[in-house]
């Protein structure tokens, strides 16, 4: 028996008809994923090859988004052009909630910090080290990437931080990095590097709040732990 196009199937079971007649909310993971990729392959319509990468994935979006080009590519049907377009459409998606997050947010607590950058660390395969710009009432004046390390550590240069600070006239500052690893523990480096910006900060007035370690599913506050005292 010979597969359906897609062309050929009811109008309402069509991914784009149907969301176009119900809403996007409508659709399934897999119907919108099928609608990125336009086709499948000559066993399985585009809706059924998305609904197998899903099952890949444990039908987890987040995974999905941890995909790179060669795991699409174990799959007939998802060659590059294909696979770069749906990771591009996850990214996106990673985007929209993490700038919904920072928008003039307030910081109360290091959850507030977890809830904006684990949308931006949670697939990163190396550590990026970022600093959170607070005004007076804790409002967020902007987040900036200092630097981007290997897979084991980072380095950051205290004076950019300090800079960046001066420059958009912060009183507050969060330290920020990831740990691929998984593993939220500090380091003693990390241990270091959070002295000397706290000792620097001082001397210009401006205050560090936290520094938090973000991973894939936890984090760690130096600030909850005790280790740093505001």
């Amino acid at each position: 028996m010979n597969k359906l196009n897609i062309n050929q199937w009811a109008e309402e079971d069509r991914p784009r008809e149907k969301m176009m007649q119900k809403g996007a909310e409508a659709l399934t993971d897999a119907e919108l994923l099928a609608i990125l990729i336009g086709s499948g392959n000559r066993e399985e319509s585009a809706v059924a090859l998305m609904q197998r990468v899903l099952s890949e994935c444990g039908n987890d979006l987040n995974k999905l988004g941890k995909w790179e080009v060669h795991n699409f590519s174990r799959f007939k049907g998802l060659g590059p052009a294909k696979s770069i377009t749906v990771m591009a459409a996850l990214e996106l998606g990673k985007r929209r909630k993490a700038a919904d997050a920072v928008e003039r947010k307030v910081i109360h607590c290091s959850k507030d910090i977890y809830g904006i950058f684990h949308p931006i660390m949670c697939d990163l395969a190396q550590e990026e080290f970022w600093v959170l710009l607070l005004n007076q009432a804790s409002r967020v004046i902007n987040k900036i990437r200092i630097s981007r390390g290997g897979i084991d550590q980072t380095t950051a240069d205290v004076r950019c931080i300090l800079r960046e600070a001066l420059i958009q006239r912060a009183t507050q500052i969060i330290l920020i990095h990831n740990h691929p690893s998984g593993n939220t523990r500090p380091s003693n480096e990390d241990r270091r590097l959070t002295q000397l910006v706290q000792k620097a900060a001082q001397f210009m007035n401006i205050k560090l709040t936290d520094h938090v370690i973000i991973t894939d599913g936890g984090y760690y506050s130096f600030t909850d732990e005790g280790v740093l005292e505001v």
